[in-house]
């Protein structure tokens, strides 16, 4: 499995889309930077077909060191959850190994 890097997707896009790699760059930033202000104000993405990021809300907890077994308090803290569309769903199955 190889791994994708933000610098390696705006190459990408621009040589697929002939802009400038400055450009390409701030969009890309900039898209993301909505993303992460939108969750962080709790509110709930949908991309058509592809999917949809929702903020999730995990309860405070008493959880145990393995090591020592000593019990530890867990504050309660907000997660992404993301929910794949049907493209997203079906390019997934396509590249499965046998």
């Amino acid at each position: 499995m190889a791994t994708i890097t933000k610098k390696e997707l705006i190459d990408r896009i621009t040589k697929k889309t002939q802009c400038k790699h400055i450009t390409a760059k701030e969009i890309v930033q900039q898209f993301l930077d909505e993303i992460a202000s939108e969750l962080g104000k709790g509110n709930r993405l949908e991309f058509r077909d592809f999917g949809v990021f929702k903020v999730q809300e995990r309860a405070a907890r008493t959880a145990q060191n393995p090591r020592t077994l000593e019990k530890v308090q867990v504050p309660a803290k907000r997660t992404v959850k993301f929910k794949m569309g049907r493209i997203m769903r079906e390019r997934m199955n396509e590249h499965t190994t046998e």
